[in-house]
């Protein structure tokens, strides 16, 4: 077949990765070995996937067939790039492990190398984003391991620095190749003047990011996008010691040593009793601002043109369109009222995080202010209080401050996931509704949706599901359907009894949450093991009666979860012909709305084939098509 040997089969690919996990990173010195091993790590992890593929195609004996299943762009663009990454980075860790051992080597040529395993990063990274899980039948165990794999390309992507030049998208389309010269035993000239060609390529695009940062030093950026300004090395005062990153909120601790706010309250949480640098014993857990040394990043930062760390300096907040607001009245009273958060009285405690839930809830500025006064660290800690004035305060003013983009990172450093969950399982019911909210927010960062998943949360998302108020439900309700943006938290809901909390709401006389549930009964009915939970708990008769008597919007989605439960699926599809779904699927497919007259008309048309095919002619398929045939009649289909 022609097309076999445009796109490779699973056997093919997986190949490839054992060849690359069998020959990548070994030998050579150590100026590229954490780069090699940390590149053969990650591909070695996409075995399974190609694993599982290739087990699905020989179970559905298409083994010697190409990938792509069907006409979609986005599966012949999935082999493309997955074909092109591993290929690229087969012949990277050839070149960087042949440089290890070279004795002679130039600062040149380790900026190119470096260079390229900025480029073979992004190629993998490009790759997994576009994996079609659903084509394959991938466990939910395997689709955790690569998300994880693609969180990791994507942390290593930051660490090499962002290129969005023309430049970049120029080398990002370029095989990358060795730039040594060709060897004496190149058969023809045609073949010596191709590699030359193409070395002269490689080496033209790889000497004019020469000005780029030094990829390969993370202390090193660039303040230009056009790669035209000369690399600036950050001054080593500015590095945080624990992360090596540029210091948004530096602070002392009592060895007069300065780190990043965020990073060594999390040193302390963690039970560390010495001071990270030193090793010396700490007197004491108190972090006291280093307004000197934020001042002294600030200028260096307006000095070279580069944004600063955060919008606040100075006392000074940037405002979107590049002036800046006065508020340094505003950052010395919230100071003030952090400090209060640590305070030994529970009273004052108390009033403080009551202050703080109330400021958090007025701007974006105060979120902006009170994250850098470093309240978040010290919130979450207020996460576990025994008053539950106290817990429900905090975990309010994190919801609130988490409203802010920015701050949703330094709420996920701050080691906030446990706390808040801790605090939907036990708290009053007030904190266990803003917990939820709080969990929605965070998880709209896809990253964040696997830490959340894999905390413990859906299981208590669940139980409020069942038993919280009308508020916690919804806010439970649109938590879960944000994580099940990510395939493996399907599986963890269903596990946790999400079906039968569903089914309730659908058959609550209040009708209060039925437009939530069948929203989430959707986006879980194409999950095999959802599928089987939905149909065990007799919910098929209650969606072919929201089918009669629903809202539009209702009808909508029944008719959707119903058409994902039948596809391919003889038994269902006769259960739902025999509990009388024709007439109201006809009468959908008529005056529905656009999407509910898709959905309709295509589930009458696999109720129309099963039927023939378990009939073979009898009088059930004459039954159904007499039916039919009074439905067209009575509504002029």
């Amino acid at each position: 077949m022609a097309a076999s040997a445009e796109y490779p089969t699973a056997k093919t690919l997986l190949d490839l990765v054992h060849d690359i996990v069998s020959g990548g990173g070994s030998g050579g010195g150590a100026l590229f070995k954490k780069d090699c091993t940390d590149l053969v790590r990650r591909v070695a992890l996409l075995s399974h996937l190609l694993e599982e593929i290739r087990d699905f195609n020989r179970a559905n004996e298409i083994e010697s067939q190409p990938l792509e299943l069907d006409d979609s762009p986005s599966y012949s663009r999935w082999l493309s790039d997955l074909t092109v990454a591993l290929h690229a980075a087969k012949r990277l860790l050839s070149i960087a492990t042949s440089f290890n051992s070279c004795s002679s080597t130039t600062d040149g040529a380790a900026r190119k190398i470096a260079f390229q395993f900025q480029c073979v990063t992004w190629k993998l990274e490009k790759a997994s984003a576009n994996i079609p899980y659903e084509q394959f039948d991938i466990s939910e165990e395997v689709q955790e391991q690569v998300n994880l794999v693609k969180a990791q390309l994507r942390r290593a992507a930051e660490k090499y620095g962002t290129m969005n030049s023309k430049l970049f998208s120029r080398a990002m389309s370029l095989p990358l190749e060795d730039n040594q010269a060709t060897t004496k035993n190149e058969n023809t000239d045609d073949t010596t003047k191709s590699r030359d060609e193409e070395d002269r390529i490689v080496v033209n695009r790889l000497e004019r990011v020469k000005s780029c940062p030094d990829v390969s030093r993370p202390n090193e950026i660039d303040v230009d996008e056009t790669c035209k300004t000369d690399t600036f090395t950050i001054p080593e005062d500015f590095l945080c010691p624990i992360s090596l990153e540029l210091m948004k909120d530096p602070v002392i601790v009592s060895t007069g040593q300065t780190y990043e706010r965020a990073y060594i309250q999390r040193w302390i949480d963690c039970g560390h009793l010495t001071c990270p640098k030193t090793q010396q014993k700490l007197d004491h857990f108190t972090l006291t601002p280093n307004y000197v040394m934020r001042s002294l990043i600030s200028q260096w930062c307006t000095k070279h043109n580069i944004e600063q760390p955060t919008g606040l300096t100075n006392g000074k907040l940037r405002k979107s369109d590049g002036s800046f607001l006065d508020v340094s009245g505003d950052v010395a009273a919230i100071e003030t009222i952090v400090r209060k958060l640590s305070s030994q009285s529970v009273e004052e405690r108390r009033a403080a995080v009551a202050e703080i839930r109330s400021l958090s809830k007025r701007s974006t500025d105060n979120r902006i202010i009170i994250a850098e006064a470093g309240a978040i660290p010290t919130l979450v800690n207020l996460l576990t209080s025994e008053d539950v004035q106290t817990q429900e305060n905090a975990v309010t003013s994190i919801l609130n401050l988490s409203i802010y983009e920015n701050n949703k990172g330094l709420i996920m450093l701050a080691g906030a996931i446990p706390s808040i969950v801790q605090v939907l399982r036990a708290g009053s019911m007030e904190a266990r509704e803003n917990s939820a909210a709080t969990l929605f927010s965070l998880s709209l960062g896809d990253e964040n949706k696997i830490l959340i998943g894999a905390s413990g949360a859906i299981p208590a998302l669940v139980d409020l599901l069942h038993n919280g108020s009308t508020r916690g439900k919804k806010d439970a309700a649109t938590a879960l359907f944000n994580l099940f943006i990510y395939q493996g938290n399907k599986g963890r809901a269903i596990r946790s009894g999400i079906i039968p909390a569903l089914l309730k709401m659908l058959t609550d006389s209040r009708n209060c949450m039925i437009d939530e549930a069948l929203t989430i009964l959707s986006v879980l009915a194409s999950n095999h093991e959802a599928k089987s939970a939905i149909v065990k708990a007799s919910t098929i008769p209650v969606l072919i009666d929201l089918l009669r008597t629903g809202s539009p919007r209702n009808k909508e989605n029944a008719a959707s979860i119903l058409l994902s439960l039948c596809k391919r699926d003889s038994e269902n599809l006769a259960c739902v012909s025999r509990l009388g779904a024709v007439v109201p699927l006809t009468e959908l497919s008529k005056n529905g709305t656009e999407r509910a007259k898709r959905k309709a008309s295509s589930l009458l048309e696999h109720l129309r084939k099963n039927a023939k095919r378990l009939s073979h002619g009898s009088l059930l398929f004459d039954e159904f098509s007499i039916l039919h045939c009074r439905m067209v009649y009575s509504f002029g289909v």
